[in-house]
């Protein structure tokens, strides 16, 4: 099970100096990390025993997750001292955030750094982690940290086995590139997967940041990834796709009508569960879900009229087949929690069962 840490732990955590002298062993060039064979602390960017254990952190992608995570541990007191960034928009967005960084390429952030944050999207980070190890960048006594959702340690093999130390630190928010992004971490939940000896220090990590970390085993990232994106992504389109068809309703302000409406309804989703549900599928009206259904095949019958942005809507289409996939499995969920009768079920099914 997923362990969340909340506020009354957070404050018996010791500093993360402490967590990561027990984790990696005690600070010093050289130094072997017990219960992590064969990988040292970097000798290079170590600390003096008379200063505070801050951590030098290096941003291999300075896109706007990255530039949040690195303003994050700023903020929390650590250095952020070089990062790499491709499209001029990650490079604007280094030079404003961490002026006094080093804009370079990604092998000599690692140099820098004790902690690099790999912040490149989910499908460019196998072949990052792959092509450091491969081109000789110094990655032992380095926390490696990435943001993937989809992926936990593993992808960072290669470099773990050039003793890199891996941590997969996935903030559950979406960014936006303006400088707020930042203060959206406050509260966020972070999927957290580290080796055992590694997880105090991602989770301190994780709190440093403002956020709550939420253990995640290697073996479910995927179906993490799966739940968190359908429910986010795929909820953007469900109601762009309401906004479009209540536009071909005659409707002048969508967003005004839904937002109450919506707004209840998630609040009720994530306190009651499927004991939140209502609507005529939960009611079992039949009648009424057939209607829905020639209505919307009529709108996606008739000329592409302008969505409620000003662009041509192309929430008609497909809004059939949406429909009654959602209609079938909230029928599905709303019988297994005794809500809708079999009776009232089998009478929805007689409606949408020839569908598409």
């Amino acid at each position: 099970m997923p362990t969340t840490l909340h506020a009354p732990v957070i404050g018996c955590l010791p500093p993360l100096a402490t967590i990561l002298h027990g984790a990696l062993g005690p600070a010093g060039p050289g130094t072997i990390c017990h219960d992590y064979p064969d990988h040292a602390v970097n000798p290079e960017t170590t600390p003096a025993a008379a200063r505070p254990a801050r951590l030098a952190v290096g941003i291999v992608g300075a896109g706007r997750a990255g530039t949040a995570l690195g303003a994050a541990l700023a903020r929390a007191g650590h250095q952020v001292v070089a990062a790499s960034a491709v499209s001029d928009a990650s490079l604007r967005r280094a030079h404003a955030n961490f002026p006094d960084a080093v804009i370079t390429e990604p092998s000599q952030v690692l140099r820098r750094a004790d902690l690099a944050l790999l912040t490149v999207p989910d499908d460019a980070l196998p072949g990052l982690a792959a092509g450091l190890a491969a081109t000789g960048a110094p990655l032992e006594g380095r926390m490696l940290a990435h943001a993937s959702g989809r992926y936990g340690v593993s992808v960072l093999e290669p470099a773990v086995r050039q003793g890199a130390l891996p941590l997969a630190l996935h903030p559950v928010m979406t960014f936006t590139g303006r400088g707020d992004d930042v203060d959206r971490l406050r509260g966020t939940c972070f999927g957290v997967t580290a080796p055992e000896v590694l997880r105090p220090a991602a989770e301190a990590l994780v709190i440093e940041m403002g956020g709550e970390p939420v253990f995640i085993a290697e073996e479910h990232r995927d179906l993490y990834h799966a739940a968190i994106a359908g429910a986010a992504n795929h909820l953007i389109t469900l109601v762009a796709q309401a906004m479009d068809l209540l536009t071909a309703a005659g409707v002048a302000e969508p967003a005004r009508l839904l937002a109450p409406l919506l707004s209840a309804s998630l609040d009720n989703a994530l306190r009651f569960g499927d004991a939140g549900l209502t609507g005529p599928v939960a009611r079992g009206d039949a009648a009424t879900v057939a209607a829905h259904v020639a209505a919307l095949e009529a709108a996606t019958a008739a000329p592409a009229s302008t969505s409620a942005t000003g662009t041509p809507a192309a929430g008609t289409a497909g809004a059939v087949a949406a429909y009654v996939a959602l209609a079938r499995l909230t029928a599905d969920r709303a019988l297994a929690a005794g809500i809708l009768r079999p009776s009232d079920a089998e009478r929805l099914l007689d409606v949408l069962g020839g569908r598409p």
